[in-house]
């Protein structure tokens, strides 16, 4: 979760600058990861004086979101630095994916760090939205009565949900055969049925793709890398676009959709209402069905990948065609786009060892520009850290990270 650093100017009035600065220091400290984070580093970092930097880490401490230990020597002239990290406890965020097939709930703390997990395996298809959301705000408060276990309060939700999201709905999710469901509304009163008496968590929601990019560039493997097309295969086939570090939604905040794109007009009924979209292809269902093998899920797809690392040759044939029309389809977007690396997640991350030849091929006789080659490293599976409910519960945070002063608990009498 990399993020510019930027005092604010002279202007500003001097709470406003305080609550600019308290983030600044915050998310520096945050930065640092694993690494060991001084307040001498903080105030080269943020351009704020030792002294100023040491006063907002002093408040920041008394507050709860850091703690400090132990010595740290720079390497340079002066007396060590305090080891600072972010608190272990304290504010955290709660992300929940809403799937076809299963049900994910994540909390994050102030690091980022996954600290509770509860995933459900859910046919959700043919079931009413409101049992759907239900079953979500079940698992998700068996999930903060973990969290607060170990001292982390949840401060906000958002839902992953697959298809069409804005406005705290969900336009369209053809695989599940939701249409205008108010899925943030429907939530949240689920969760304060579940939880009655705790304080209503204010609710969000954001296509799950879109999420699942943000966990691959806040915590996954891209390194320098701030540019990127992500797709991601399940049930359905999602994309999301990140440009310079920020995801780009869309005037509607449908951007993405790539499971929908046409690859033969003449091809099987889509569940969109169109016909060949690349989800009839390089979907689950399609994969499997082109596999041989039988059944869905988690199931259906351990058998596949079991048999392609046996070299079946109808699993092998079925992940390399599959392979081609995501190239194809991938390498429209690349021309269209221009992002450094194409990152594949959810079913294609473990099939990468078959699905890689394929889609480079397509990429490298497609792409205009003549920058794609396979073995260049553009071609990339995602972390196992990317996945759609850690990115959920991970933008929670981002708001605590951007005004601390607002989530501080006051200090027990």
């Amino acid at each position: 979760m990399k993020s510019n650093l930027t005092p604010l100017g002279p202007k500003a009035d001097k709470d406003t600058v305080r609550r600019s600065n308290l983030s600044l220091v915050l998310r520096a400290v945050r930065d640092e990861g694993e690494g060991e984070a001084t307040r001498a580093g903080v105030a080269a970092r943020v351009g704020l004086t030792r002294a100023a930097v040491s006063s907002l880490v002093e408040q920041l401490l008394e507050t709860g979101f850091l703690t400090e230990s132990g010595k740290t020597f720079s390497g340079q002239a002066g007396r060590p630095g305090t080891a600072l990290k972010t608190a272990r406890t304290g504010p955290a965020g709660l992300g929940v994916e809403v799937n076809i097939d299963y049900v994910s709930v994540c909390v994050v703390d102030l690091a980022g760090t996954g600290r509770v997990r509860l995933t459900e395996h859910l046919d959700n298809r043919g079931t009413p939205p409101a049992e759907v959301l239900a079953r979500a705000a079940r698992i998700a408060a068996r999930t903060l009565d973990s969290a607060r276990e170990q001292e982390l309060y949840p401060v906000g939700v958002a839902l992953a949900l697959p298809g069409l999201v804005s406005g705290g709905a969900v336009r369209q999710a053809p695989n599940l055969g939701w249409n205008q469901v108010p899925a943030e509304e429907l939530f949240a009163a689920a969760l304060t049925s579940e939880h009655p008496g705790h304080q209503a968590l204010p609710v969000r929601s954001e296509n799950e793709a879109n999420l699942a990019a943000l966990a691959e560039l806040w915590f996954g493997g891209l390194e320098r890398i701030r540019s990127f097309l992500y797709l991601t295969g399940e049930i359905g086939v999602g994309g999301a676009l990140v440009i310079d570090g920020e995801l780009l939604r869309g005037a509607h905040g449908f951007a993405g959709e790539i499971g929908h794109v046409v690859v033969d007009p003449s091809g099987p009924q889509c569940r969109c209402g169109s016909r060949g979209c690349l989800e009839q292809y390089a979907g689950q269902a399609a994969l499997l069905r082109a596999a041989g093998v039988d059944g869905g899920g988690g199931l259906g797809v351990a058998e596949l990948e079991k048999r392609v690392r046996a070299g079946d040759e109808r699993a092998v044939g079925a992940v390399a065609e599959a392979g081609r029309m995501l190239g194809r389809v991938l390498s429209g977007a690349v021309n269209l786009l221009d992002p450094d690396a194409v990152v594949l997640g959810g079913i294609y991350r473990n099939l990468m060892p078959w699905l890689a030849a394929p889609v480079d091929e397509e990429l490298t006789g497609r792409v205009v520009s003549g920058l794609w080659a396979p073995g260049a490293g553009r071609l990339r599976a995602s972390s196992v850290a990317g996945d759609a409910a850690r990115g959920a519960a991970a933008l929670v945070m981002t708001d605590v990270l951007a005004d601390p002063v607002a989530y501080a608990r006051p200090a027990p009498a």
